[in-house]
């Protein structure tokens, strides 16, 4: 399937409503702009992709390990970590509609780099410079306003009853790596990590986007997975190099292919940051961020230093010298993670004068590893066999029973979750405890012995 096809992403869009693995939230009450739910498929995808992200991270690391940080903090906190004062979009309204965009976005997709980080100043030059360029998304005219900084944390009143709470807001946590800083010293004194250290978490966090858009990529309610590694100021930028790489063939090994994937870096860096890169992935709409790689120096842990009253500083058991550890960052995206995987999976093939739509998944990424078929719904015999090769394989792998309709339309309805491999229990399983196995990306078809299943299936599934 040729990934830049026009119509792309509304199929994506299309199966994953139909076939439950997202739906828009609320849509019973119209919806909820940019919020969405991942359904009975889609949840079993997140959270594989989730594993496998934790497995390369912690379970695959020694000196990495893993915490699970409060949404709500400190207030300070946010402070400290210049959100409150910086953390911040360009947009501007359309003169026209009032619709409101983000500048830096409109003008990407006029061709003209930009950057949310630059001044405000600075982008409304590009916006007069380049007026006759820029479309507004909505009604198509050319008249802007000035650009203005918006703030995307969002505001709580959590725990204050005054009615005042506006004055002095809590917020929903905007990422997650904050949590992983103020719990610097507590993982430190509680186990038995020394630098070069990484701490890792996956967790939900929460913007305030003016302009979210193009499905799961960019919503007001994500999922982060990001790691921090800790590590000696003059070994920062080796680490750094090393994740690079680290993280790189992470995505091959995801099962992306490589033409997919590019590097960029990031020409307008914050201030306190030594390098940072993002790795793309070949959405429908085009090259877009799927992680970021960033060396953010000591700029963290020496703000909560100073904002907190707090030592974070290190200690070294050998050498005995005392800094502030550098950080070296990969952050990337569940939603985007799923948004690639789903991309990268979706195909189009022709068999038997009809258009097959199967999502060849990596096996390890499946929802669904196993369907399991009686072959006729009314016939208790087989519908018995059936039940009972499902209840046996249920406990080893994430199983479907389905007897929904005749054998081809359950074997479309299963190439379009992912399932790899389906079993039919028909008349000769009864006589020969044997069944059929169909193999979802070749849809070749093996007798195989009931009893000896579970090891061909999990030989399978391993490769």
């Amino acid at each position: 399937m040729n990934k830049q096809d026009n119509n792309l992403m509304e199929k994506i869009v299309s199966l994953c409503k139909r076939r439950g693995f997202v739906f828009p939230s609320s849509e019973i009450y119209g919806g909820f702009a940019a919020v969405y739910d991942y359904g009975t498929y889609g949840v079993e995808l997140a959270n594989n992709i989730k594993d496998v992200w934790w497995k390369a991270m912690v379970q695959g690391n020694e000196n990495i390990v893993g915490i699970d940080s409060s949404i709500f903090m400190h207030p300070k906190v946010w402070e400290a970590s210049g959100h409150v004062g910086g953390f911040s979009d360009p947009l501007s309204e359309c003169r026209k509609c009032h619709t409101r965009s983000r500048v830096d976005h409109i003008l990407e997709e006029a061709g003209i780099f930009a950057d949310e980080k630059m001044s405000e100043e600075k982008i409304n030059k590009l916006l007069v410079d380049n007026k006759k360029k820029i479309k507004c998304p909505k009604c198509g005219k050319s008249d802007f306003a000035p650009a203005k900084s918006f703030n995307l944390l969002v505001k709580s009143n959590l725990g204050n009853f005054t009615g005042d709470w506006d004055k002095s807001p809590v917020y929903l946590r905007g990422e997650t790596c904050q949590g992983i800083y103020i719990n610097f010293k507590n993982v430190l004194d509680s186990s038995r990590v020394r630098v070069p250290f990484g701490i890792a978490q996956i967790g939900k966090a929460f913007r305030n986007e003016i302009t979210a858009r193009q499905f799961i990529f960019r919503k007001r309610e994500f999922e982060q997975m990001e790691m921090q590694m800790f590590v000696r100021p003059d070994e920062e930028m080796k680490m750094y190099e090393e994740w690079k790489k680290r993280r790189w063939q992470y995505y091959i090994d995801l099962g992306i292919k490589e033409k997919n994937l590019k590097w960029h870096e990031h020409e307008n860096l914050v201030f306190y940051a030594k390098a940072a890169w993002d790795i793309e992935y070949n959405f429908p709409f085009g090259f877009q961020e799927l992680e970021g790689i960033h060396a953010r120096g000591d700029y963290d842990l020496t703000q909560h230093t100073k904002c907190s009253g707090e030592d974070l500083s290190y200690r070294d058991p050998i050498t005995n010298e005392k800094y502030i550890p550098h950080v070296v960052e990969t952050s990337a995206g569940v939603d985007r993670t799923f948004l690639a995987v789903i991309t990268e999976a979706y195909m189009e093939e022709k068999v038997d004068k009809e258009i097959r739509v199967v999502m060849k998944f990596p096996k390890n990424l499946a929802p669904i590893k196993v369907a399991v078929f009686p072959l006729l719904k009314n016939k208790p015999d087989l519908v018995k066999k059936a039940r009972e090769v499902y209840d046996n394989l249920k406990g080893e792998f994430m199983c479907e029973f389905d007897d929904n309709g005749n054998i081809g339309k359950r074997y479309r309805r299963q190439d379009e979750i992912g399932t790899p491999f389906c079993l039919t229990i028909d008349f000769d399983s009864l006589d020969n405890g044997d069944v059929t196995v169909r193999d979802r990306d070749t849809m070749k078809q093996d007798r195989i012995k009931i009893e000896g299943l579970k090891d061909y299936l999990k030989e399978k599934l391993e490769k």
